[in-house]
């Protein structure tokens, strides 16, 4: 029998059930070894957890809010495609955005406004986020390189979303599933999602039997030998 049948119930089966140092073992197992972005990514607050669908988006760099007369009509335009990669935004899906040095904030309060009320599920940054305050009350959760106040606006621009990216040699491809907590952002890739998850929930219900087994008075050894789990 299936565990889930849509994506509302397997992310919530994933956050009741699972962690992301369970989920990236398994991607181990199947040879998936490089899905965890670098550790810097680090969630505003310890106890946000976020899962959902890849919205990726592409910034880049500028020097200028606006340059005229440019070979590229998006240097006339403030922000570039930011507000439209964020009112593209659609219900359990998660910004994650790449492409821009980290010298400004990719992210803010009125973006996550937004974002809660298209009922995303999230915003994971190879940057900063700001107005870390307001982010924390609405409790929308947002990992980032931390807080940093410096704005997006003269320094950089969305030039594309819902393309392929690549952040600290980790592919994601618009889709594919962002899974993040205290311990790191992993990537599950679309077509090996459900052997994944199926396979970490296993993993996940194995190892309560493995700590009652220790708490029990059984040692490591005796407990990865029965189990073959630690």
């Amino acid at each position: 029998m299936k565990l889930w049948q849509s994506d509302q119930e397997l992310f919530e089966l994933a956050r009741r059930e699972l962690f992301t140092a369970v989920v990236g073992d398994i991607m181990d197992t199947l040879g998936l070894q490089k899905q965890f972005l670098p550790p810097q990514i680090r969630p505003l607050r310890n106890d946000m957890v976020l899962i959902g669908r890849a919205m990726t988006v592409l910034e880049a760099d500028v020097f200028s809010a606006e340059v005229e007369n440019s070979a590229n009509s998006l240097m006339a335009k403030p922000f570039g495609l930011m507000l439209e990669a964020l009112d593209d935004l659609k219900a359990g899906e998660v910004y994650i955005c790449t492409g821009a040095s980290p010298t400004y904030a990719l992210w803010g309060e009125l973006m996550s406004v937004r974002a809660i009320q298209l009922g995303a599920a999230g915003a994971v940054l190879d940057g900063y986020a700001r107005d870390t305050d307001g982010i924390l009350n609405l409790n929308f959760p947002a990992f980032s390189y931390g807080s940093y106040a410096q704005d997006q606006g003269p320094r950089g621009k969305v030039i594309d979303f819902r393309v392929p990216l690549e952040i600290g040699g980790v592919k994601i491809m618009p889709g594919d599933i962002v899974f993040g907590d205290i311990d790191g952002v992993c990537i599950i890739p679309q077509e090996a999602e459900e052997e994944v998850f199926v396979k970490s929930v296993e993993k996940a219900r194995g190892e309560k039997l493995v700590r009652k087994a220790i708490e029990s008075g059984m040692s490591a050894a005796e407990a990865f030998n029965k189990f073959g789990i630690m």
